[in-house]
């Protein structure tokens, strides 16, 4: 088992070559490549297995754990459901395919999961247990110690980080953290710990931080709607695509930029030159002045319009990019007495798409279902969960479009002194 803390790098292009050559399982079946936490094949008896069709296969625990997620499972998406909670919740996990058994072993039965990574390229993955406690109703005094001991903080901060997976832009490969750097954080660092997961080694990815946000309310919203079920070490599966299709990458003064390869002036609406690291500095230990250095050789280099509706100032009429995003910031500087330039900025280049068709390829599910159990009220330890998480990653988020906006203020003054 790995150290705490420690960082594993694996290269993205090797990995689904092992994947190739390593040792076929079970009627064609391979470990799972991409896990972050659970049952892991080569530590446990099988762990989690990728069918060659592309689903997830989860072997079933032992008695009553495994049949109670097995029924779980096959109550959500049962053909005659009716029920309004449930037909909504379909939604909320990964499709159910029914179960699996290797040829010749009836016995040997597996949930047969949509895997919800498959659709990204570069797949960023978080596992989160949600909830206030991780032992059920029926557990042992032993059991509830056991699990208590794991995670004292549980209670309090309302969820723990099992694993993640994240794809760094930089060196194109993979840094891992496993359980024991969740346990490690304290209620003074759960935030700094979690957004680990959305920096890609160049920047924060606000973007991905926003449309989790969406994702986890809208699984708030069904937990304050329903009242007959109680979640116990239950997860969410966070996934972000990490790498940006289209993208070109070059090194400016040792700083590599992302920049999504579209034709000048051809921003679709809503569009945001977010791909450009303009905080590709704002990580642990660096210095303000590094944000503005960064935001310098931005202003210099990559002065581009967000969209029309940000820039309707553009002219239609062959003016070049550059030129129309010039005229831009002096419009802006000149907006600067009127307090307004900072409001700009924001909605220029801090821009957070509301609508869900702009924003970036997120997924967030639930998952883990073995200690689910019937209920009278709603599960108020989930909700205290989801509401705490969903606080640490507002938390994030606004202190980045705090510190963006003070920054670039700053820089901007004294681009329109020396002008």
């Amino acid at each position: 088992m790995a150290a705490p803390g420690l960082i594993h790098r694996s290269n993205p292009g090797g990995e689904s070559q092992s994947a190739e050559k390593g040792e076929r399982l079970l009627n064609g079946c391979v470990p799972l490549s991409h896990q972050v936490a659970g049952h892991m094949y080569g530590k446990d008896k099988v762990g989690i297995l990728q069918h060659p069709d592309g689903t997830v296969l989860k072997q079933l625990q032992p008695p009553p754990r495994g049949p109670r997620e097995l029924n779980f499972y096959s109550m959500v998406f049962s053909p005659d459901c009716t029920n309004s909670h449930l037909l909504d919740l379909q939604m909320l996990l990964p499709k159910y395919f029914g179960t699996w058994s290797p040829p010749g072993s009836t016995n040997d039965l597996y949930l047969k999961l949509e895997d919800i990574t498959r659709k990204f390229n570069k797949p960023c993955i978080m596992d989160i247990k949600i909830g206030q406690k991780s032992y059920d109703p029926f557990a042992s005094a032993e059991k509830i110690q056991q699990q208590v001991s794991k995670y004292p903080l549980m209670e309090e901060i309302g969820f723990l980080v099992l694993g993640m997976r994240v794809y760094n832009v930089l060196s194109d490969s993979y840094e891992t953290q496993n359980q024991h750097y969740g346990r490690s954080l304290t209620k003074e660092t759960v935030k700094e710990g979690v957004s680990k997961f959305f920096h890609n080694g160049a920047r924060l990815r606000n973007d991905a931080v926003s449309e989790c946000i969406r994702k986890v309310q809208n699984i708030l919203q069904w937990f304050e709607f329903q009242e007959n079920y109680h979640f116990y070490a239950s997860s969410l599966l966070f996934v972000y695509e990490g790498s940006s299709l289209h993208t070109t990458k070059r090194l400016i003064d040792g700083t590599v930029v992302e920049k999504r390869a579209v034709p000048k002036g051809q921003f679709t609406d809503g569009e945001c030159n977010n791909n450009i690291p303009m905080f590709s500095s704002v990580r642990n230990g660096e210095t303000e002045e590094a944000v503005e250095k960064d935001m310098a050789e931005i202003c210099a280099l990559q002065r581009k319009p967000c969209s029309k509706r940000h820039h309707s100032q553009v002219s239609q009429e062959g003016e070049s990019t550059d030129q129309g995003t010039l005229r831009s910031l002096n419009d802006l500087s000149h907006e600067h007495l009127n307090g307004n330039l900072v409001s700009k900025l924001e909605n220029i280049h801090c821009h957070i798409p509301t609508d869900p068709k702009e924003g970036p390829q997120v997924d967030v599910r639930m998952i883990d279902f073995a200690h689910v159990f019937p209920s009278n009220g709603k599960d108020e330890g989930y909700i205290y969960g989801l509401k705490s998480l969903i606080s640490v990653l507002q938390r994030k988020l606004n202190w980045f479009v705090s510190f963006w906006k003070s920054s670039m203020a700053r820089k901007l003054e004294r681009i329109v002194a020396l002008g």
